[in-house]
């Protein structure tokens, strides 16, 4: 398995800006958006928990950008787990483009959730879901994320 969740996303033209590079908002919905894939494809029950009073509040979302990308780029967004307390969990994030069987490492970014109950007017701090801890399990960070490799190589489990 590998050391992180992985979503895949090709970058289209609404994503750029009138220079033609991406508009950098999009990085930020990029993880989210790998956020809730995570949850649809490995913590279905926590859904379920949202739709009835669960929230996850962002709390702090950051991005370091590396090098441009531009539409039609094919980027891997891997998603890995950095901490997680009783009521809050950072992911950090990769956004890697994927060309030519080569990968290259175009940002980095980090995210802040604190899970909270309650009525909007009474949110209080919640514990994160134990489906959700199981969840992210495999994808905890023991050590710094490693830099992208040749997709060969993954492909072939080196």
């Amino acid at each position: 398995m590998r050391p992180y969740y992985e979503y895949r996303h090709l970058v289209g033209f609404e994503e750029t800006n009138l220079v033609g590079n991406v508009y950098y908002v999009n990085y930020l919905r990029w993880q989210g958006r790998c956020r809730e894939m995570f949850l649809q494809q490995h913590a279905p029950d926590v859904l379920d928990e949202i739709r009835d009073d669960l929230k996850l509040f962002t709390l702090k979302c950051e991005c370091e950008f590396l090098a441009e990308i531009t539409a039609f780029d094919e980027l891997s967004i891997r998603m890995r787990l950095v901490d997680l307390t009783q009521t809050q969990i950072e992911f950090a994030f990769e956004y890697v483009r994927l060309r030519d069987e080569l990968e290259d490492l175009v940002a980095r970014g980090r995210q802040r959730v604190a899970c909270m109950r309650g009525p909007n007017t009474d949110t209080r701090p919640a514990k994160v879901p134990a489906a959700l801890r199981k969840a992210l399990e495999p994808y905890s960070v023991s050590m710094p994320p490693t830099q992208p490799r040749v997709l060969a190589n993954i492909v072939n489990g080196d």
